[in-house]
């Protein structure tokens, strides 16, 4: 299977190529040539797997250059990391909902569902495509990302991974996780700004020719391990083909009934795993994308304006505080008719007015797709409140996003179709905001929170984020995100000296 770049369609690659890059030559991003389609039998035989093998089943499909039996070794080996017996438990937590947990790897986010393999892809890809430069991941992070990829590739053979996050943009325990990495591959740099900020100085130093040029000279090629490369997302489709099998497994659905999922959204890379996940054979009746204040994609989807000249919100919930939402290309792409140069023009209008309009057809489309809804603070903390008092069940912020968008949607829709709710990060890893939800009392420091926590619910608290205090910090240093650059190639020629 081939893949192109939604900004050039004559810009061509295999998997493995678009993997090792990261980032089309044009700046685009890679989507595949084609998507495979899954039959009755196929997700009769995927239903009775566990979920390696359901995953290595899915990324055979998609990524033609590897075989299933490399693939289901890469998803035993990155799957065992996960504690528990199901690296993605589907959680009933009322009639005809379900909470999907996509927080029981290394680092207790999603990200650790792609996170963990990644590296086993690049690796492989690095030597199919006869990569002899070291590769450099450069990732910019707005809490989960950056530690999951830090954990995922650290003393990686062939690779360095150098990550920056906003300085003021994470949650206390999302800092002390990224500071305090361990391996001898790794550096961590906070940046003066928000995300977008972050996101955009590092898609810049991708898109220019004289610093990687510079970077190459000096052993590394570029990559990301951000959703923008197609290795990070490919295994995330994995999971929703997956939470659909579950459902039929459990007799809950038969194949072909429709289900919604409802996931929270900042830089839109896991609900487009769900469309993409649709596109391929999932049966869906809406895709609810639920926001926080930061409602850019909210608006987007009511008005056809894609418009970031807005005030930007410091939330509860940051690793959606995101203005630029960049896998929203790959989504504007399909819905054109996969109109490259079409594509190509609205991401330049973004960078140079900070907007751009759809058509009334494409309008059409999306809303046909998706359903949105936002929630403010206090009533993320309510949702948290409500979900323990009535279920028992604690969520981080992120997720009572979701699940108050969702209630909302039910409200004002009557929809009874089931509903998965994606569940994105461990409650522990927010334990300020978790602990004043549930209790009234507000504690800022994290690691009493977590503490009150723990007595207040009896959930336990993950060994990934137990014991963190007292773990050594090794990265303090904050830049301004113009010094990006700079940090970047001081650090390619640091490590070419190791």
């Amino acid at each position: 299977m081939n893949y192109i770049s939604t900004r050039d369609k004559s810009e061509k690659c295999s998997g493995a190529e678009a993997i090792v890059r990261g980032l089309a030559p044009d700046g685009g991003l890679y989507v595949p040539e084609s998507l495979p389609r899954l039959t009755e039998k196929d997700f009769e035989d995927l239903a009775k797997e566990d979920y390696p093998a359901r995953a290595a089943r899915v990324l055979s499909l998609l990524l033609s250059d590897y075989t299933y039996e490399e693939l289901l070794d890469y998803t035993t080996k990155a799957y065992s990391r996960f504690y528990g017996d199901d690296p993605c438990p589907l959680v009933n937590v009322d009639e005809g909902v379900y909470v999907l947990e996509l927080w029981h790897g290394p680092t207790c986010a999603f990200k650790d569902m792609a996170l963990t393999m990644l590296p086993h892809l690049l690796s492989a890809a690095r030597k199919k495509v006869g990569e002899k430069n070291k590769t450099l991941i450069m990732v910019a992070t707005s809490g989960d990302t950056g530690k999951a990829a830090l954990e995922g590739f650290k003393d990686v053979e062939g690779t360095n991974i150098i990550v920056f996050y906003p300085s003021k943009g994470v949650s206390d325990m999302q800092k002390l996780q990224m500071k305090t990495q361990t391996g001898s591959n790794v550096c961590v740099c906070a940046i003066e700004g928000n995300f977008d900020d972050t996101q955009n100085a590092v898609k810049n130093i991708f898109a220019d020719e004289k610093i990687n040029a510079e970077i190459h000279s000096l052993g590394f090629n570029l990559s990301s391990a951000n959703s923008i490369n197609w290795g990070r997302l490919a295994p995330q489709i994995a999971y929703y083909i997956s939470a659909y099998c579950d459902l039929i497994e459990a007799g809950r659905i038969k194949y072909g009934d429709k289900v919604n999922f409802c996931v929270p959204s900042g830089n839109f890379g896991n609900i487009l795993a769900a469309y993409y996940a649709m596109q391929m054979g999932v049966g869906v009746n809406r895709l609810i994308c639920a926001s926080n204040v930061n409602h850019v994609l909210t608006d987007f989807f009511k008005t056809g304006t894609y418009d970031i000249n807005r005030e930007f919100h410091k939330t509860i919930s940051p690793s959606m505080d995101i203005l630029i939402s960049s896998n929203l290309e790959r989504l504007l792409f399909e819905v054109s008719g996969r109109d490259d140069k079409l594509t190509a023009e609205r991401m330049k209008a973004l960078r140079t007015v900070g907007k751009y309009s759809v058509g009334d057809k494409e309008l059409k489309t999306l809303q046909s797709l998706f359903s949105v809804g936002y929630a403010d603070d206090e009533a993320t903390k309510d949702t948290i409140a409500f979900a323990m008092d009535e279920f028992g069940y604690l969520m981080d912020t992120h997720t009572a996003v979701a699940y108050d968008v969702y209630l909302d949607y039910v409200e004002s829709t009557g929809d009874e179709t089931p509903t998965v709710v994606v569940s994105t990060a461990n409650a522990y890893k927010f334990p300020a905001d978790v602990y004043e939800a549930v209790s009234g009392e507000r504690i800022d420091d994290a690691f009493l929170a977590t503490e009150k926590l723990n007595e207040e619910t009896g959930e336990e608290i993950p060994e990934p984020l137990d014991g963190l205090k007292e773990r050594p910090v090794r990265f303090e240093e904050v830049i301004d995100r113009a010094d990006i650059a700079k940090k970047v190639v001081e650090y390619c020629r640091q490590a070419a000296k190791e």
